[in-house]
């Protein structure tokens, strides 16, 4: 007697892809615009209402369970990744191939532009509520800060280089945390993990540009925004643009490593930890030995 398939079992057999390559890029894609997409729509609820609707706080809890989804979802086939700048930590721990970084990357500010545009259309209406037809970069009527970062006029472009640097280094110094085995974190809490560090980064980092701390959660949705508002979203502060674009590089790999050498080498692994006890047990038994052998020729003497 055959059974019948569910509907989503007949459309596994007759299109999943069986290209692991090919099912991760779909991943990272899907991934990366569904973040962009809950975040991007939260950042929108506190700019558009100028500030009412929404709290920084709200802000930060919002891309935490954003984060927290996204990973869950694609933790499966890719890693959930979606950040180039974690792609590149991966690379430089060996566990990502330079090619398969690019396409990651690719794939990654592809989805991040999707997310903003799909946005965009979800609050048209309160874009044109808040400034009519006219599309604002920063000042009492910017929008721009919707969809990217935008430092103040008094955050120079070395402090936003740091700022990334940092931010992302934090985040990527605790991933490592998360991810590593001998720390026995249950791969089922991961997700929330993430989440609640993004949360922390987001209080702590969020001051000077907003904590972009991902290549193409700014350059995805910069690159939409320059068809509403022009060139300038890449010129404005003395082309700040390359910034949250380039920084977190270096960040990742400066938390990703510090981890690493402050902390993770130096964790003994848990094949040796759980060999201790016996090699105890047979050196307790030799020390034993040796006492009874010492006891007996005394006793023999006497």
């Amino acid at each position: 007697m055959s059974v019948e398939l569910s509907p989503v079992d007949r459309l596994k057999q007759s299109a999943a892809i069986r290209n692991p390559l090919v099912r991760n890029l779909l991943s990272e894609f899907f991934g990366t615009f569904m973040l962009l997409f809950i975040g991007l729509t939260i950042v929108m609820q506190f700019i558009l209402t100028h500030e009412k609707l929404n709290t920084w706080i709200n802000i930060n809890m919002g891309w935490g369970f954003a984060i927290t989804f996204c990973v869950m979802m694609t933790s499966q086939t890719s890693g959930g990744h979606l950040n180039p700048a974690v792609s590149f930590l991966m690379v430089t721990l060996g566990k990502l191939s330079v090619p398969h970084f690019f396409l990651y990357s690719i794939v990654q500010t592809a989805g991040a532009f999707i997310g903003a545009f799909l946005s965009y259309l979800v609050y048209y209406d309160q874009f044109q509520k808040f400034s009519g037809d006219r599309r604002v970069l920063v000042g009492a009527l910017g929008s721009a800060g919707c969809f990217c970062s935008f430092p103040g006029t008094h955050v120079s472009n070395l402090t936003a280089f740091f700022d990334q640097v940092a931010g992302t280094g934090l985040l990527c110094l605790f991933l490592c945390v998360i991810v590593d085995k001998r720390n026995k974190i249950p791969d089922m809490l991961h997700p929330i993990c993430f989440g609640l560090l993004l949360i922390m980064i987001g209080c702590s980092m969020g001051m000077n540009l907003g904590y972009p701390i991902n290549p193409a959660r700014d350059l995805g949705p910069r690159l939409f925004a320059y068809f509403i508002y022009g060139k300038e979203v890449f010129t404005y502060h003395n082309n700040y643009f390359w910034i949250p674009v380039v920084a977190p590089f270096f960040g990742a790999v400066l938390g990703g490593w510090s981890y690493h050498l402050f902390v993770g080498i130096h964790i003994e692994d848990p094949d040796i930890d759980e060999e201790r006890p016996v090699q105890r047990m047979i050196e307790d038994g030799e020390k034993s030995d040796r006492a009874e052998h010492k006891r007996l020729i005394k006793g023999d003497n006497h």
